[in-house]
């Protein structure tokens, strides 16, 4: 896979992995479901979009994943108030979904770049 040399989809696969384990016990189906998924998501649609021919292509699925990293920084948010998760962890992980959508946001720039440059010629 073209994703797996990338640091952001490595830091948000890390992230996924640890945010599946730390609610495999959680009774709070609804919640763990809701939060793993959008955890999922964010490196998948990195993988999905790397594999797409276009650089417009790939800047839409990168979008989604930067969108389901938002929605993840909103579910940490909550699961802190509601006490589902610690303050230092949920800390800890709102700070890596910043910078992973800080990332994305950077590439998501360039891929534009890169197509302006390519419709330009």
């Amino acid at each position: 896979m073209k994703c797996e040399s990338l640091e952001v989809w490595q830091r948000s696969t890390a992230l996924c992995i640890e945010i599946y384990r730390y609610f495999d016990a959680c009774a709070d189906y609804s919640f763990k479901d809701q939060i793993t998924r959008s955890a999922l998501s964010v490196p998948s649609n990195i993988a999905e979009g790397l594999e797409r021919i276009s650089d417009k292509e790939k800047a839409r699925f990168l979008e989604i994943a930067k969108a389901s990293a938002s929605e993840l920084a909103t579910q940490i948010y909550i699961g802190i108030a509601i006490s589902r998760i610690t303050p230092e962890v949920g800390e800890q992980w709102r700070l890596e979904v910043k910078e992973i959508a800080a990332m994305l946001g950077g590439f998501i720039k360039w891929l534009n770049t890169q197509q302006g440059r390519k419709i330009g010629k």
